[in-house]
């Protein structure tokens, strides 16, 4: 099942995915709330065309995005970095969540070297903390595609990261949620950035270092994870900020994540 967020005259609702059009249902609440009380929400209405909708964030008001870095074996050599021994934890501000198609937006008194990253975002389903190894998996609602948009310049300049990575609209989500069930396996994905129509990145959710039940049980022996909570298992190699020389996003263009099995995440970029 697809989930998704959308604008009904400027509240949240939560639709149902099917073909071409949503399907509006009889919620009213956001979809940490339908996972909440186990979803037992009835379709009401009529069905609306996506080129109509006006998405919101697949989800809205998590108590924590927790983020990944060096999870590609690939990206952290192109950032002659050292592969860690453990996933390496950094969060992003929940203030920084925008939707397909919504801009991604900055000045350039902030930042003037933005970057794309493509990401596999795990929603998760239930309060989890400490859990047995063969329950972690069970934790997980579903998946979305995410973009971890970074300011270069803050990111290697303040030394650590949050700043660079949580500024509004930093954090891309959508277009919807794969519940986990459509996607028994999410280590044989396909994941792609492609800017103005040229792939940037180009790579497998097979590489990642530490795979999604690593991840959770790694986070969840130490911090509670609640219904909603995002975690973004970290981006492949092609970042723009790597490249010789160095690509960043511009006033006007458009950035597409696309992840097998999971959707398609559309954002132009706007400098404000």
């Amino acid at each position: 099942m697809k989930i998704a967020q959308y604008y009904d005259h400027e509240q949240v609702r939560v639709g149902v995915i099917e073909g071409d059009s949503l399907l509006p249902l009889d919620f009213e609440g956001s979809v940490i709330d339908l996972i909440e009380r186990g979803m037992p929400a009835k379709p009401k209405g009529r069905t609306l065309p996506l080129e109509k909708i006006r998405f919101a964030p697949a989800v809205s008001r998590p108590s924590k995005i927790i983020a990944l870095g060096l999870n590609y074996l690939d990206h952290a050599k192109e950032s002659k970095g050292k592969i860690p021994k453990e996933p390496l934890l950094f969060a992003k501000f929940p203030t920084s969540l925008a939707a397909h198609k919504e801009p991604i937006t900055w000045s350039e008194e902030i930042t003037k070297k933005v970057d794309f990253e493509a990401e596999l975002a795990v929603i998760i389903g239930r309060r989890i903390y400490r859990p047995q190894k063969d329950q972690v998996m069970d934790a997980v609602f579903g998946y979305a595609c995410a973009n971890d948009v970074s300011a270069r310049d803050l990111q290697f300049g303040d030394g650590q990261w949050v700043r660079g990575k949580s500024l509004d609209t930093f954090c891309p989500i959508g277009p919807w949620i794969v519940t986990r069930d459509e996607i028994p396996d999410p280590h044989c994905l396909s994941i792609k950035t492609v800017l103005n129509g040229t792939t940037m990145q180009d790579s497998n959710t097979s590489l990642m270092i530490f795979q999604v039940p690593q991840v959770i049980e790694f986070i969840s022996r130490q911090i509670t994870l609640l219904p909603g909570d995002v975690i973004l298992t970290g981006t492949p190699h092609g970042v723009g900020t790597f490249r010789d020389p160095s690509i960043y996003m511009k006033d006007g263009d458009v950035v597409v994540v696309e992840i097998e099995k999971v959707g398609r995440l559309i954002n132009p970029c706007k400098v404000v």
